[in-house]
């Protein structure tokens, strides 16, 4: 259906040209020659090859990602997209130095915190001058501002993952819990914990303190990391006392593993698929690693909701698009990044994995609200997290020195756990490190 409008276009052209052509005299063949060479050059210079950096999207992906540009080149007969696929631990090294030398890609697919920094160099074009009003309404609003830095956004959302609480339905079992029993609020983790514990002699929870996930869980407990502007840190108070006990309670009665002070969220997945992990938070997409690495955990897998704290909060992560400064193609680029992310193709996207879209309107698909009769793990999954989405947000926004601050709070936790600092201390020497970072 979408070819007849361009074969009808393509028609008409070329009846226009025809006629042109029979109306020519001799006469004017020099001019009219002149002015092929110069509709010629116009052409070519409208013909433009924009050249787009995934993360790691290839082999799995590759007949998606194909497919997509295929239709878009066919929408846009003048722009050709060239896809580069770039391994995920090398991206950040990779577009930092490019941007450096100016041979940054037209687009790319990076995470808010990638994204910022770039955007901290004043490397990317600003979203909210680049899309028209009605284009940027279609977006999740909290999603679309969680992409900005300085006042400006610097990418389009792509596509989201909500965590979830994956379950070992045998462990619970066998400590005479059932699925309806998984915390979904920290205040009922440590009896959990403990019942866990006694009956199995495994473990309930590994909760990751390395990267975001450490602030996210402090975020959604009710403690402000930063004051508005960004510029100071605010976590010494009653609440960020309260997280840091937490944690430190679980680890010195033993409720969790030793391994969360040297080890992060591949530890608990190891963990979880060897079955000595009770509940794994963690995105859906990992019910496909369980399901490929250990079957029988997997069927003995259910899914429940997030654990949040007293504030209800849940977090969200993104994936975007950006569009380099120097880009000559800068109106195809967006054109292009608008196109991989209509609500469309991520419908279609998030078929394939268990990703969410970023488009509002794209959760009323049934895909997003209707159980099948025999669900699977990933169903379940999939129900829950877009459930969840309607409420969840990025709790921790792109910040200044982001690597700095996010090792300050890990040491000084880690610190506290092992007895090394008291709590006032190690919050103090993190939130002193912050203010320099910040500031």
């Amino acid at each position: 259906m979408k070819k007849f409008p361009l074969l009808f276009a393509m028609a008409f052209a070329l009846i226009l040209v025809l006629a042109a052509c029979s109306g020519s005299s001799e006469d004017t063949s020099a001019e009219g020659d002149s002015n092929d060479d110069s509709a010629n050059e116009t052409e070519k210079e409208e013909s433009v090859e924009i050249e787009f950096w995934t993360m790691q999207l290839k082999p799995t992906f590759t007949d998606y990602i194909e497919g997509v540009i295929a239709d878009f080149e066919e929408e846009n007969t003048n722009i050709t997209v060239k896809w580069v696929d770039v391994p995920w631990g090398d991206m950040e090294k990779k577009i930092l130095s490019a941007v450096a030398s100016e041979t940054a890609p037209d687009v790319a697919n990076l995470n808010p915190q990638f994204a910022s920094k770039l955007a901290e160099l004043d490397a990317l074009i600003n979203m909210d001058e680049a899309v028209p009003e009605d284009k940027k309404g279609e977006y999740f609003e909290g999603i679309w501002k969680s992409n900005s830095f300085g006042g400006e956004t610097f990418g389009i959302p792509w596509y989201l993952s909500s965590q979830v609480s994956m379950y070992n339905s045998d462990i619970l079992e066998e400590a005479g819990l059932t699925g309806e029993d998984v915390p979904t609020k920290y205040a009922d983790v440590v009896e959990f914990s403990k019942t866990i514990k006694e009956e199995t002699g495994q473990y309930a929870f590994f909760p990751p303190i390395d990267g975001s996930h450490l602030l996210e869980t402090m975020v959604t407990m009710g403690v402000e990391l930063t004051n508005e502007d960004m510029t100071k840190a605010a976590f010494n108070t009653a609440e960020g006392k309260e997280a840091f006990q937490f944690f430190v309670d679980m680890y010195e009665n033993e409720l969790i593993p030793r391994e969360v002070l040297t080890e992060g969220h591949g530890k608990a997945v190891d963990m979880y698929q060897a079955g000595q992990l009770a509940v794994l938070a963690t995105g859906p997409q990992f019910l496909n690693t369980v399901q490929e690495n250990a079957p029988d955990i997997y069927d003995a897998t259910g899914v429940a909701p997030i654990i949040t704290g007293e504030t209800g909060l849940m977090n969200v992560a993104a994936m975007n698009l950006v569009v380099p400064k120097k880009t000559e193609h800068k109106d195809a680029a967006v054109q292009f990044s608008l196109f991989m992310t209509n609500a469309e193709n991520q419908v279609e996207f998030d078929k394939i994995v268990p990703i969410l879209p970023s488009i509002e309107t794209a959760l009323d698909d049934p895909y997003f609200n209707d159980l099948p009769e025999d669900p699977s793990p990933e169903d379940e999954a999939r129900i829950i997290s877009a459930e969840q989405l309607k409420d969840s947000e990025v709790l921790v926004p792109p910040m200044k020195n982001y690597t700095d601050l996010q090792k300050a709070m890990t040491d000084a936790l880690q610190a506290a756990m092992l007895g090394e600092k008291s709590i006032d201390d190690a919050l103090a020497d993190a939130e002193q490190k912050w203010n320099a970072a910040l500031q």
